[in-house]
């Protein structure tokens, strides 16, 4: 196969993890014989202080001839004014609407070995599998906002359609129905009308899924769950904010958020792959980060646009494998133990693609 592959390493150890991913990505197309070609571009906070532009022309005219996109991650406190014009999360949020990426796929999956860091139980950690579904281009995020000019009041409106909600709410049955057939909705249904529009909307979507089990849970009590019982989830669909932040809450199951990665898929195979942490100024440049959810975030990648499932299943048990051979990178290292550096992390996920 032959994949052109943008990436965006972005900012602070964001071109170290990309730097990793891609590593990862050429054993891949050595092993199985495949050609990618990659075509590094700019966005975030390095692109405002190079054109001024969070997501320049030329970004997006590469994007747009690319089978996929890897990130890296944007911001930093150079450019952390909420109040600023023009911020590295603009070009984020122009990336996914602008390609129409509406449902963020982003898994949440427990290693026993790395149990002993969340600050759950390990008995509560057991069976920890989920695939939370966010719908990525509506809702509050991007609905009418307005601030009054004397800073008095200021309002975000969560906007939702019968046809937002419905096709992700189908992304997330068809995930279901490959996985246990089990899937949770979450709303505020009590309180917000757009809520209400989002429950009868995936209520209308279920009949079409008779197969998969619907269950509707209110965010703030799913927020309790999450904590309490996290293993009675297996697919969670989310809107916009709800999924941002329960998915971020649920980070922590994982012991860091250096292991999560996520894809934004829109109707086509196109997409946008990137870990959901964020770019870490503080660590960057040491040679320290965890390259998990950015290697894991290539494998999504293989699956979702490339449709190479054996390359993906391939990277993720590599991953897996390293992992169990004990090797940890300072965000997960045990207490006295010796963490391994970024690029020898992935040095042992490369012999286990051999």
């Amino acid at each position: 196969m032959q994949a052109k592959i943008v990436t965006l390493p972005g900012d602070g150890i964001g071109p170290e993890v990309v730097a990793e991913a891609l590593r990862v990505l050429n054993r891949v197309a050595e092993r199985y014989g495949h050609n990618f070609t990659f075509d590094e571009q700019m966005m975030g906070g390095c692109a405002i202080d190079a054109v001024g532009n969070p997501l320049p022309d030329d970004t997006l005219a590469a994007a747009e001839q690319a089978d996929a996109v890897l990130l890296g991650a944007v911001g930093g406190p150079k450019w952390s004014d909420p109040t600023a014009p023009v911020r590295p999360e603009q070009g984020l949020l122009k990336l996914r609407k602008h390609f129409d990426l509406f449902a963020n796929l982003r898994p949440v999956k427990v290693y026993p070995e790395l149990a002993q860091h969340a600050p759950l139980r390990p008995d509560l950690l057991e069976g920890v599998d989920i695939l939370f579904v966010r719908e990525l281009t509506s809702g509050a995020y991007f609905g009418e906002r307005h601030e009054q000019g004397d800073g008095s009041n200021a309002w975000d409106t969560m906007f939702y359609t019968v046809d937002e909600v419905d096709r992700v709410a189908r992304v997330a049955f068809e995930a279901a129905r490959k996985r246990s057939g089990r899937l949770a909705s979450i709303d505020k249904a009590n309180v917000l009308a757009s809520m209400r529009l989002w429950r009868r909307t995936v209520n209308d979507v279920a009949r079409d899924y008779p197969d998969v089990q619907v269950e509707h849970v209110l965010v703030d009590a799913c927020a309790m769950y999450l904590m309490r019982n996290p293993a009675q989830f297996d697919v969670l669909l989310a809107e916009n904010m709800f999924g941002d932040i329960l998915s971020d809450e649920a980070s922590v199951l994982a012991g860091s958020l250096g292991m999560l990665p996520s894809a934004s898929l829109g109707s086509g195979t196109f997409g946008v792959y990137e870990p959901i942490h964020g770019s870490a100024p503080d660590i960057a440049g040491k040679g320290i980060a965890n390259p998990i959810a950015t290697i894991m975030s290539a494998a999504m990648l293989l699956r979702y646009s490339l449709n190479l499932e054996a390359e993906a299943n391939a990277v993720e048990a590599a991953v897996e494998a390293a992992i169990a051979s004990g090797a940890r990178t300072a965000d997960i290292v045990e207490k006295g133990g010796s963490p391994v550096s970024t690029s020898a992390f992935t040095d042992l996920v490369l012999d286990g693609l051999k």
